[in-house]
């Protein structure tokens, strides 16, 4: 079993109400795990329920001291609950409870895009890592769009479901790596590393997985509420939901059936970027 296929297992198993992100994290922690966590005392930004850090520090098989950050209080409590961070706070990203300087790096999977005010945020992790320290983050990228299929109707505006699909993901841009080094200059961190991932293959493979799952409760649910509201609401996100590990890789075949895989010249729909502090 492939790393990626080994992931897919874990992420089901933990969240089987959510194939479509499955998918997705399946490939990116994959990258992240090859890319390597920084050792040290971490900063997890945007930390969620703790549940994917668990499943990538068990792949990793790493032992970090981490304190997670999310401004969703349900989250951090569950976060706090998985044994994962030795302290949660309930903060913005941009005003973290945190030492200057305290930190020997930084992680962040899937946040950056979801946040208005970006600036304050980078300034904010700049603030808390030390010089030398690194920040390690991943995003959907400039050619997320075109990555995308697009609506099935051959009459239906494509920029429109752009729209329904940036809405209910909930992203806010799509920067390239020189806007994201742009961005972390202006606060003492210097891009080292900015790899591209999720081939236009396998973004069409989350399409549509999404389209038929998150996207029909979307619309059912009127398009203006949050996914992780809707699934409160639907009581989806009970942490005793989740399936036997046979059951989970059943599922997982079935959505990895027909895989497609990276190749070079594709357009790839994220980026892993890393930064070093100054």
């Amino acid at each position: 079993m492939s790393l990626e296929q080994s992931l897919l297992v874990e992420l089901l198993a933990e969240n089987p109400f959510q194939p479509a992100t499955s998918w997705w994290r399946s490939i990116e922690l994959a990258v992240v795990i090859r890319h390597g966590m920084p050792e040290g005392r971490g900063l997890d930004l945007g930390c969620g329920d703790g549940k994917l850090m668990r499943i990538l520090l068990a792949a990793h098989r790493a032992n970090r001291e981490l304190v997670g950050v999310d401004i969703d209080p349900l989250e951090t409590r569950d976060a706090l609950a998985s044994g994962v961070y030795a302290r949660v706070h309930t903060a913005p990203g941009e005003r973290i409870p945190e030492p200057d300087r305290s930190f020997d790096f930084a992680f962040s999977n899937s946040v950056l895009e979801h946040i208005d005010a970006i600036d304050p945020v980078i300034a904010e992790v700049a603030r808390l890592l030390h010089p030398g320290a690194r920040f390690v983050f991943t995003v959907p990228g400039a050619h997320f769009h075109d990555c995308l299929r697009g609506p099935l109707a051959p009459w239906a505006q494509r920029t429109r479901y752009l729209e329904t699909v940036d809405r209910r993901c909930a992203h806010r841009r799509y920067w390239s790596a020189a806007q994201w080094g742009d961005c972390l200059a202006r606060h003492g961190m210097q891009v080292t590393t900015a790899r591209e991932y999720l081939s236009e293959a396998q973004t069409r493979r989350w399409e549509t997985l999404s389209r038929f799952t998150a996207g029909v409760l979307f619309s059912l649910m009127g398009e203006r509420v949050h996914p992780i509201e809707i699934q409160r609401r639907l009581r989806l996100r009970k942490r005793a939901l989740s399936l036997p590990r046979w059951l989970a890789k059943a599922v997982a075949a079935a959505t990895a059936a027909g895989r497609g895989a990276s190749a070079s010249g594709q357009r790839f729909a994220c980026l892993l970027v890393e930064a070093r502090r100054s």
